[in-house]
């Protein structure tokens, strides 16, 4: 088999675990909760902004801070689960429509799968505060990283599609860390399109990487999260549902529409919900004296 076909043969047999770890999680943790239309609604639109490129976990964690739910502590789990199906539906369009080194993105897949196994058991063991903490700075990066490409500041990238020597090591090694940090909500978009631009390679070549490192990471961190229990059941159902139009609108309809306008809209949101993040640990803070 080719190292495009055994991905899909792993994507696929990776997400029967995750359903059945999904199964498991119910029933050992006794998870109850339905879906709401706002549930569905911030699926179906992150997702979609998702498969545009401009990425869904900051946007999310936005979304929940305006709302209100779910719990702070509760956010990095729902984000891998809730999102796990946009994942698979865009690792599998986007893996077969652009061509890239195989060697290279198989080695970079499976870098960031080993990251996210092992970030999901930290991250699912945290504290309430050390949640917000992290995923306060994550969308604080988020929104950096939304300004530098409006205005033109990540790398342009070059014509390669694949890397060799130190570049392969450095790209292989990166994409560890950054699929450990998805485990905290932090999105590979942005880290993904500048690592690959400064190593030279086409911005193309970006996506097959990062939507097939989405693919593997989320139902593998997942896995931490079920076993954890820490993670919203019916939100997880309705980001589930929605994403699943959200990707295939963006996909086959809309994918050369202009994206700017949209990241300035969502700098303001995800600049918002940080520091509403930061500020919830701190109140943490203060109160956990009183508490005593």
């Amino acid at each position: 088999m080719t190292v495009k076909v055994t991905l899909l043969v792993v994507l696929v047999l990776v997400n029967i675990a995750f359903v059945w770890g999904w199964i498991w999680a119910v029933r050992r943790h006794r998870l109850t909760g339905r879906p709401t239309w706002s549930d569905v609604l911030i699926g179906g639109v992150t997702d979609f902004l998702d498969t545009l490129g401009i990425g869904s976990f900051a946007p999310t964690t936005a979304l929940f801070k305006f709302r209100g739910r779910p719990a702070d502590e509760l956010i990095p789990g729902t984000l891998n689960v809730g999102h796990n199906v946009a994942a698979f539906m865009e690792t599998w369009l986007f893996i077969t429509a652009v061509s890239v080194d195989p060697t290279l993105l198989g080695c970079m897949i499976g870098s960031a799968t080993l990251g996210a196994w092992l970030g999901a058991g930290v991250v699912s063991r945290l504290p309430r505060r050390s949640i917000q903490i992290w995923m306060g700075f994550a969308l604080l990066v988020a929104a950096a990283g939304f300004v530098m490409k409006n205005l033109g500041w990540l790398p342009p990238g070059g014509d390669a599609y694949a890397l060799s020597g130190w570049r392969f090591a450095v790209a292989v090694g990166a994409n560890f860390v950054f699929g450990a940090l998805m485990c905290i909500g932090i999105g590979n978009y942005a880290p993904t399109i500048i690592l690959l631009g400064l190593l030279g390679m086409h911005p193309a070549a970006s996506y097959p990487i990062m939507m097939g490192s989405d693919g593997l990471v989320q139902p593998v961190a997942s896995l931490g999260f079920f076993k954890s229990g820490r993670f919203s059941h019916g939100t997880s159902i309705g980001l589930f549902m929605g994403g699943i139009v959200g990707v295939l609108v963006a996909f086959y309809i809309v994918r050369t529409l202009r994206v700017e306008l949209l990241r300035w809209l969502i700098i303001i949101v995800v600049t918002y919900a940080a520091v509403s993040m930061l500020r919830s640990a701190y109140a943490t803070r203060v109160s956990a004296p009183a508490a005593r």
